[in-house]
């Protein structure tokens, strides 16, 4: 049996590069290869915590194609839990060209694929009530979730003292606000970066961003800054926290090995400051090799890190 459960999307993640420079138009630019790996919030987070030595399913929508026995092959591979995955019938799994130019943040090539028909109704209820975690991500990236049905989902768990965890992926020029006001009273751990909350609150100090999640019924929120760090707010109390730093070859999937940490640290019954540093060190640590999980750290590497460098979380 899982402890964790992730929900989600899921993705087959092309990398091209690290690159100098993106090709003139007509020029052939030769790499060595063009690897494919898994990604999605929900795979990453998995296979993340699955390093950790945290038991952990996925539900999420493939296609029906090669790209799909791919990733199930890859999940499979590293222990991730795969018997609640759907297929689509009508719709190729979704992928991602990630393209990787030294010195300059990542650009995305998107085809949705079939995370746009996974819904809530694919979502095992029995399955999620019984889990430690369940966490959803990619959230505002599926548009077949229902949100009256996903509110429904997480007030269950919720009754059942299972703890969720919600990240998101907002798409350009759409209002989730009115969506987003009635799910957040019901999760537990809300993990926006601050370009997503800006979004959803009109403001760009995290703490205010925090605030303002707050008044709207969010319960722990999280925010995180890239190099900035992260702030976060529980109830009253209010941390930021500093980052470790690694040389940076490919920062895709570095947001879900945060989660990734923040969730171990709720599975091993710590208190905030400590799911902050844990997040910290494997978020960082993402950023080490091409792909989204390739890099992160197992947990002995992980605890060593931190005994070794501690990272400064402090109260203000």
């Amino acid at each position: 049996m899982a402890t964790v459960g992730c929900a989600g999307i899921l993705v087959a993640d092309n990398f091209c590069g690290p690159m100098a420079a993106l090709p003139n138009p007509g020029e052939l630019l030769a790499v060595d290869d063009i690897p494919m790996h898994v990604g999605g919030c929900a795979a990453n987070v998995a296979i993340d915590l699955v390093r950790q030595g945290i038991a952990a399913e996925i539900t999420g929508c493939l296609g029906r194609d090669a790209s799909a026995e791919s990733l199930l092959t890859i999940l499979r591979g590293a222990d991730v839990g795969c018997s609640r995955i759907v297929r689509s019938h009508s719709l190729p799994t979704s992928k991602t060209v990630a393209l990787l130019v030294a010195g300059e943040d990542r650009r995305y090539i998107h085809a949705f694929g079939a995370n746009a028909a996974f819904s809530v109704r694919d979502i095992d209820a029995e399955w999620a009530v019984a889990l430690k975690v369940f966490y959803v991500g990619g959230l505002f990236a599926m548009p077949a979730i229902n949100i009256e049905e996903l509110a429904t989902l997480l007030e269950a768990c919720r009754r059942a003292g299972v703890i969720t965890v919600v990240d998101v992926v907002v798409p350009q020029e759409f209002d989730m606000s009115a969506a987003l006001n009635r799910i957040l009273p019901h999760i537990d751990y809300f993990l926006p970066n601050d370009d997503e909350a800006r979004v959803f609150t009109g403001v760009s100090e995290p703490f205010e961003q925090i605030a303002a999640l707050q008044a709207r019924g969010a319960n722990t929120v999280i925010v995180t800054c890239g190099a900035a760090g992260c702030f976060a707010s529980g109830g009253r109390r209010r941390w930021q926290s500093g980052v470790y730093h690694f040389e940076i070859v490919d920062p895709s999937g570095s947001g879900d090995a945060f989660a990734a940490g923040v969730i171990n640290g709720i599975v091993r019954g710590w208190d905030l400051p400590a799911m902050l540093r844990y997040g910290g060190a494997l978020g960082a640590s993402a950023v080490r090799a091409v792909g989204t999980t390739t890099g992160v750290l197992g947990s002995d590497e992980a605890d060593a890190l931190i005994a070794a460098n501690p990272l400064e979380v402090r109260e203000v």
